[in-house]
């Protein structure tokens, strides 16, 4: 089994919490990490209609089946779960005892936050990272591929070809989330805008122009990205507030988060064929943006403090990562070859703000790792290192 950064994270964490609830996308380990980590607890999976049909016949007498906790897979099968919870954490405050499991953040967290405030603590599994899978000696060998693969486990613990799994996941993702988290009638469609969305990482979000192209208004399109938010297929990189001095741009720029689905959703053959693609810069800039949340996310904090910087004369900041008052700019430039005038980006954001820019760091696609003009120059292998760095 590839380790995960995440599974002492866990550790810790349900030390000190009666309930700990692990999200994110599927197929992205989190029944493993869990089943590992906490191998102790009995399991059990409320995707079985069995054991739905059980806890809704009867929630309390479901739950007095495991005394001393367990681990619970998919728990949005079975929304009211937290409340009956709540009870028995009350009733038995010892830390550790139930491992909660899902896939769909929004749905998932606002039962748990309502219901166990205080008594949880959350954490988010991502597919893994470039870090994850070089350390089990199972990464990529050239960017092209480990962007057109991307990070989801089943690619790398079993053999299967990489363009029909993420396929299959793609179809079985609108079948069965999309279902369920949003009233999608029209899944063709559906289908129209995850591609479009594909064809949009890494570009400033313009739903009024999403919409137009698809044939929907704004607050449809509006709908739709929330159900990829909500299942960590897309995220929405803020832009950062300070001004510096010029206006800024204020609508947050749009990823998919695993770049292996988002060549599939371009139908890109294979990595020969993605370094001529017209994408292959933003899905460049795509891959190291996941890559950072990743890293942040793996130390069991939120990516909140991850942001973009763009004024609306063209100045732009790939990444901004923000440690209490300072400022840590990260550009990325899909050459083998940095050059000092790469440095452009990061040294005129650094002029205007002298007080919280930090030096900066250029992420490349060549080996060498070196200081250029007092800014990092780092090869996009390292990128989960750096972001862990920057992000304290």
């Amino acid at each position: 089994m590839i380790s995960r950064r995440l599974q002492p994270v866990a550790l810790e964490v349900a030390r000190g919490y009666p309930v700990l609830a692990v999200t994110g996308p599927r197929q992205a380990g989190k029944t493993t990490l869990a089943r590992a980590a906490f191998a102790h607890l009995p399991y059990v999976s409320l995707e079985d209609p069995l054991e739905q049909g059980a806890f809704q016949a009867d929630p309390r007498a479901w739950l007095d089946r495991y005394p001393d906790g367990a681990v619970v897979d998919e728990i949005q099968r079975c929304p009211d779960l937290p409340r009956w919870l709540q009870g028995i954490v009350d009733e038995d405050r010892r830390m550790g005892r139930w491992i909660l499991t899902g896939s769909q953040q929004l749905e998932v967290m606002d039962k748990v936050s309502q219901s166990l405030a205080g008594r949880v603590a959350r954490l988010e599994l991502m597919p893994f990272s470039y870090g994850e899978l070089s350390a089990a000696r199972r990464a990529p060998k050239s960017a092209a591929e480990a962007i057109w693969k991307g990070g989801y486990p089943p690619l790398y613990d079993r053999a299967v070809e990489p363009g029909r799994w993420l396929s299959d996941y793609v179809a079985t993702y609108v079948e069965r989330d999309v279902r369920t988290l949003a009233a999608v009638r029209d899944l063709t469609r559906f289908a129209a805008f995850l591609r479009l969305c594909a064809a949009r990482t890494g570009q400033i979000l313009n739903l009024a122009s999403m919409g137009a192209e698809l044939g929907l208004d704004a607050k449809t399109v509006r709908g739709w990205l929330s159900v990829l938010v909500a299942g960590y297929v897309a995220h929405l990189l803020p832009p950062h507030h300070a001004n510096l001095g010029k206006r800024i741009t204020k609508h947050p720029k749009l990823y998919l988060l695993d770049t292996g689905l988002a060549c599939r959703l371009l139908a890109i053959g294979g990595p020969n064929d993605l370094r001529t693609h017209p994408a292959w810069g933003a899905l460049v800039e795509t891959w190291v943006v996941g890559e950072a949340i990743k890293a942040v996310r793996g130390r069991g904090q939120a990516a909140d403090n991850l942001f973009y910087w763009r004024s609306h004369d063209g100045l732009e900041i790939d990444l901004v990562v923000e440690r209490g008052t300072k400022l840590f700019p990260i550009e990325v430039k899909a050459t083998t070859s940095p050059q000092a005038s790469h440095l452009e980006g990061i040294e005129t954001f650094a002029s205007l703000a002298p007080r919280r820019a930090q030096p900066g760091a250029l992420v490349h696609f060549g080996r060498e790792r070196a200081k250029l003009r007092g800014h990092d120059l780092v090869p996009w292998t390292k990128v989960e290192e750096l972001a862990a760095l920057r992000a304290g």
